[in-house]
């Protein structure tokens, strides 16, 4: 056997012995708990170590695909670093055995820094290291006796002495192997805990509201190929979180909890907020990140009750003027009392979607619904806690990452047909898109070719001030490359202008352009 033949079986053997660690500290977190599971214990805490700059790349670049690609790196890196260790563990011993330990290490801090950590969760990554370092050095061992085996002059009495140990060893790589595969990926199945949850989802009725949002209007919605619908599926909305894997809560279970600088602290119960008069609400969410022209935006029909009115049970003491609201995964978002209070403002606790309990992956069973702020001081997923604080007291999850402590919306417009790049033919074309200014409604929107004069679009019908708009301008198309513009303008009168800012610290600006061949 060559000596770079024995690299790449070293290196494959590293690659098993890894597998065994997760398959088995998959198994281990069925019994501790999910938290325990130390892929996506490591990655949540690359999201949390990351530069705020290297978030927002990741985020313009693959949008709500963010995760995936995480998931993906990491896995690449797993089977890289485990590659390197089962080649050093055979040139070098025991240093491939150090670098699992020293990986393992970093996954129990890991662990054991997630919120709601217990002192068990740190398990999985210890008893998956001490089952992947036996692996390794037992197939390494293998490894050296099939070399052996293969660079002795064979005896007239043992010929098969190279095959022998070749089978030894590729026999442990396989079965260990897929044995690793089959049992890791039906733990992590249970340990997502999805299935169950996802049953008690299906059969959940939500009540009917004590106040319906008026119907959609007829003219709201303009009907136009590669127009965003005036309402955004479940399925289409955008999702952008801090939970690299989605919180599985069964709501029998769930609780809330309103804390802090209150009078009277409270606790309720999913079955209790339920009892409460709940209000439908139109409301159009969007993500800090949204770049111009981008589409972390969507428009739903959402269910839940008023939390000023929780707030107001409370009673928040002088003084208060921020509410921290906490997920159960540690994510935390800082929201003015003023907005939670205000009687004009329908801020949520929300537990319905478009007339179905919320997804998993949109805060099932409860989230926050804030129209007019960003996401991100606002929109807390699987809410657990409200509470009622100072600015100068406390910081939300993205305040001490270089992102604003307020983040009000910011109005915008966007073209969504005809597509950026794209050819059209001559004569009429339908140039469309949606416009919005949250909580202030959008009055006017423009549009502007090759340097030409603003023309009005005609807007569609609104449905209120807190939802975007749908809007079109019918343009006689001649032959050329030609730039397109949209800017907007909101019930108040400012206008959008032109200079670009990027999304950081608290939201982008400038007009959406786009360009087209005719």
């Amino acid at each position: 056997m060559s000596p770079r033949t024995a690299r790449w079986f070293a290196a494959l053997m590293g690659v098993v012995a890894a597998l065994v660690v997760l398959a088995v500290a998959e198994v281990v977190a069925i019994f501790v708990g999910p938290a325990g599971s130390p892929l996506f214990a490591v990655g949540s805490l690359v999201i949390d170590l990351v530069p705020p700059g290297v978030k927002e790349l990741v985020i313009s670049l693959f949008g709500t695909g963010d995760k995936a690609v995480l998931i993906a790196v990491l896995g690449a890196l797993v089977v890289l670093l485990a590659a390197v260790a089962g080649v050093v563990e055979a040139r070098r011993p025991p240093w491939g055995v150090v670098i699992f330990g020293a990986a393992a290490l970093f996954a129990v801090v890991a662990e054991l820094t997630r919120a709601g950590a217990t002192g068990y969760d740190g398990a999985p990554a210890i008893v998956g290291a001490v089952a992947g370092i036996a692996v390794l050095r037992i197939g390494i061992q293998r490894l050296e006796r099939w070399r052996a085996a293969a660079g002795a002059n064979r005896s007239a009495d043992r010929p098969a002495g190279p095959q022998v140990e070749r089978r030894g060893f590729l026999t442990l790589a396989i079965v260990a192997g897929a044995a690793s595969i089959v049992v890791g990926a039906g733990a992590r199945a249970m340990n997502a805990g999805a299935t169950a949850v996802k049953q008690v989802r299906n059969r959940l009725v939500l009540p009917k509201p004590t106040s319906a949002a008026p119907l959609v209007p007829p003219g709201a919605e303009l009907h136009i190929p590669g127009l965003a619908p005036i309402v955004t599926s479940n399925a289409d909305f955008y999702r952008i979180d801090t939970a690299l894997q989605v919180p599985s809560i069964d709501s029998s279970t769930w609780k809330l909890r309103v804390t802090g600088m209150v009078e009277k602290e409270i606790e309720i119960d999913f079955e209790q907020l339920l009892a409460k008069p709940l209000i439908e609400h139109m409301a159009t969410l969007t993500c800090v990140s949204n770049d111009v022209g981008g589409n972390l935006i969507g428009n739903a029909l959402w269910l839940g009750y008023p939390i000023r009115e929780l707030l107001k049970a409370a009673v928040p003491k002088a003084g208060a003027d921020m509410v921290l609201s906490t997920s159960i995964d540690g994510f935390t978002a800082g929201t003015p009392l003023d907005v939670l209070q205000d009687d004009g403002t329908e801020a949520l606790l929300a537990v319905g979607m478009n007339g179905k309990p919320l997804p998993l992956e949109h805060g099932f069973p409860v989230r926050m619904v804030v129209p007019g702020l960003y996401g991100y001081v606002s929109a807390t997923k699987w809410v657990v806690e409200l509470e009622v604080t100072r600015f100068a007291d406390a910081q939300g999850y993205w305040t001490p990452r270089g992102w604003s402590d307020r983040g009000p919306v910011k109005l915008s417009s966007r073209i969504d047909t005809p597509v950026d790049g794209s050819r059209v033919g001559v004569g009429e074309v339908a140039i469309a898109g949606v416009a919005w200014a949250q909580h202030t409604g959008v009055q006017r929107v423009e549009v502007q070719v090759d340097n030409g004069q603003w023309v009005e679009a005609t807007l569609a019908d609104s449905i209120s001030a807190d939802t975007w708009r749908q809007w079109v301008y019918r343009w006689t198309a001649t032959k050329g490359d030609h730039s397109i513009r949209v800017r907007a303008t909101d019930a108040n009168g400012v206008t959008q202008g032109r200079a670009y800012v990027p999304p950081a610290p608290n939201g982008s600006e400038g007009w959406h352009e786009i360009s087209v061949s005719v």
